[in-house]
């Protein structure tokens, strides 16, 4: 692994992206409380409420951002939580017997990503692979063992070898 391919932002919290779907509770408003997808636009949208934006955000800054919000029009204390439901997908390509977009599950490896995927080819070279993964200043290219850690929205490679 590449230094700094597993700590690097392994310390951070979980930063929302379109296609997470959200628990947003709002205490004693079971109306406006309920699941919400972070849509295309990396925004949210609840009832009453114009579109809030949610990539980029821990879901304390998004409870932040929506307890603002329903300040400024609705509530005068609001009390809210998030949760993330659902992750994003991971994408995974090259050579593993099936390659394309899977379900995320916390605290997932390559080597766990590549074995739902059905396992590597014979041809794939297994001492690493290269993901690359979104952030807020543009995609970052890693290249990292089988133990490094897979986050959502992550698109993991693996190449073949020559021989």
């Amino acid at each position: 692994m590449t230094p700094g391919a597993s700590a690097k932002g392994a310390d951070q919290p979980y930063r929302l992206g379109s296609g997470d779907k959200l628990r947003i509770n709002i205490y004693e408003q079971d109306k406006l409380s309920g699941e919400y997808t972070v849509d295309d636009g990396g925004r949210v949208t609840i009832p009453l409420l114009p579109p809030i934006k949610a990539s980029g955000l821990s879901t304390s800054e998004l409870e932040k951002a929506v307890a603002a919000a329903l300040r400024k029009t609705l509530i005068r204390d609001p009390n809210v939580t998030v949760q993330v439901v659902t992750f994003r997908p991971f994408f995974i390509l090259g050579e593993v017997k099936q390659p394309g977009k899977y379900a995320f599950v916390p605290g997932m490896s390559v080597e766990t990503a590549v074995a739902i995927a059905g396992g590597f080819t014979y041809r794939a070279k297994t001492s690493s692979v290269e993901i690359t993964r979104p952030s807020s200043d543009g995609p970052h290219k890693l290249k990292v063992s089988a133990d490094a850690e897979v986050r959502p929205g992550d698109t993991i490679k693996v190449t073949g070898r020559l021989f």
